[in-house]
C-alpha cells in the first residue's frame, strides 16, 4: 500500500507500508538516527515517546529483535521510517522480524522512502511535525509543535528497589534507559527506582548514597513546576544526571537550554573530556541543549565538549558532587569507553556520602 510522510514545512515523500495498516493518521515529530545498528535499542528508548524516526542505514532490521537488548518494555516510537526494512534477518538471538514486532504494538513501518532526501531536508530545515497517511494530498498546516508532558506518561508510577549491594543509588525516573539501571547494578549499587516528581522528603527518607537523574523524552522546560525540588535533591547527595537530567540541572541552577536545529541521534558522536584531555566516542539522544552562555552566573562550568560542533556535553558543580553528561554513558547502542564515568560517579558518591547537606 502507497503511504505518505508528510513534513510541516510542506514536503512529502511516498513510500510503502511494511506493516498492517493501522487506522488513520500517525503524527509526531520526524528525527534521524545516524547508527548502523541499534535499532531495538532505539524503539525502546523511552526518550523517543511520540516521535517519528528515520534510519539513515539503509538495511534495517537485517538482525532481527531478540529478548535482551530491550531498554525498556515496550516501544516508544511514533512510526518508524526506513530505505529498506522487509527483510529476511539472520542472528542467533533473535526472535521477531522488526516487521512482526512493530506490528505487535500497531506502529507503523514505511520502507521505500527517499532517507537521504529525507533526512536532508531534516538538516536544512530541522526537525519537525510529521504525519503519516495513506492520503497524497495534505494540509500541512495542521501539523504544530506539541507541548504536553511526556514524561508523565514514561515514567514509572511507584518506587521499586533492584539489587543488594552496598552502594544505594535513587535513580529518578524521567524516562530511564535499562541499561543505565544495569550499569549501576554491575557497579555494585543498589539501585531504587522513584517516579520523576518524587519529594525532596520522601528521597530523603530513602537514605540514599547518592542521586542519579536520569534521561527522558521532550522539552526540560515542561518541567519547570519541579526545578526547585530536583535542585534541593541533587544539592544534598552526590549527583550524576544523564540527558534530560543534565539539562535539567542546568535549569535547575539558574541556566537556559534551548532546541537544537536536529539534535543528535547516533551512536559516533565525538565528545572531549576538557580534565583529562581524552575524547570519547558516544551514543546520543537529544533535541535539546544547554545554552553555554547562561552559564556565567550559575555554579556550573563545562566538563565535556562536543568536538563536531561545540555544544555543551556536560556540567560540573563548583562546590557540590555533581557530574552531568549530555551523552549516554552507558551506551547500548554505541561504544562504551565512556561508561567509566559510573566508576568516577560512585568514587564521588564515596567521598562525599553523608557529608552533603545543602538542601535548597
Amino acid at each position: 500500500m502507497k503511504t505518505y510522510l508528510h513534513l510541516s514545512n510542506g514536503a512529502s515523500f511516498e513510500g510503502k507500508m511494511i506493516t498492517k495498516p493501522g487506522d488513520g493518521e500517525i503524527t509526531g515529530e520526524v528525527v534521524f538516527y545516524t547508527g548502523m545498528t541499534g535499532y531495538q535499542e532505539v524503539l525502546t528508548d523511552p526518550s523517543y515517546k511520540d516521535q517519528i524516526i528515520v534510519f539513515t542505514y539503509p538495511l534495517v532490521g537485517n538482525y532481527g529483535i531478540n529478548e535482551h537488548d530491550f531498554e525498556s518494555r515496550k516501544p516508544h516510537v511514533a512510526g518508524v521510517i526506513v530505505y529498506e526494512g522487509n527483510m529476511s534477518h539472520s542472528h542467533y538471538q533473535a526472535r521477531y522480524s522488526l516487521k512482526d514486532y512493530l506490528e505487535k504494538w500497531d506502529i507503523p513501518l514505511i520502507g521505500n522512502i527517499d532517507t537521504r532526501a529525507l533526512v536532508k531536508n531534516i538538516r536544512q530545515q530541522g526537525s519537525m511535525e510529521a504525519a503519516i497517511t495513506t492520503e497524497s494530498t495534505y494540509d500541512s498546516s495542521v501539523l504544530t509543535e506539541k507541548t504536553k508532558n511526556v514524561v508523565k506518561e514514561v515514567s514509572s508510577a511507584d518506587i521499586k528497589s533492584y539489587g543488594e549491594g552496598k552502594t544505594h543509588i535513587v535513580l529518578m525516573d524521567f524516562g530511564y534507559k535499562k541499561s543505565i539501571l544495569d550499569s549501576l547494578l554491575f557497579n555494585g549499587c543498589k539501585v531504587t527506582v522513584v517516579p520523576f516528581d518524587t519529594t525532596l522528603e520522601k528521597i530523603k527518607s530513602l537514605k540514599p548514597d547518592g542521586i542519579m537523574l536520569s534521561n527522558g523524552p521532550g522539552d526540560p522546560k515542561q518541567l519547570k513546576g519541579l526545578l526547585g525540588n530536583i535542585k534541593g535533591i541533587i544539592s544534598g547527595f552526590p549527583t550524576m544526571a544523564i540527558c534530560l537530567g543534565h539539562q535539567l540541572t542546568a535549569l535547575a541552577f539558574g541556566g537556559n537550554t534551548k532546541k537544537m536545529l536536529f539534535g543528535h541521534r547516533g551512536a559516533n558522536q565525538p565528545v572531549l573530556d576538557l580534565e583529562s584531555k581524552r575524547v570519547y566516542m558516544s551514543s546520543q539522544n537529544h533535541s535539546y541543549e544547554v545554552d553555554e552562555p547562561s552559564l556565567k552566573h550559575t555554579p556550573l562550568s563545562v566538563r565535556f565538549r562536543n568536538v563536531n560542533d561545540g555544544s555543551v556535553e556536560g556540567l560540573k558543580h563548583s562546590s557540590l558532587p555533581i557530574i552531568t553528561t549530555q551523552y549516554h554513558p552507558e551506551a547500548n547502542p554505541g561504544p562504551a569507553e565512556s561508561s567509566l564515568l559510573f566508576k568516577e560517579f560512585l568514587q564521588m558518591v564515596n567521598e562525599h556520602s553523608g557529608r552533603v547537606k545543602a538542601y535548597a
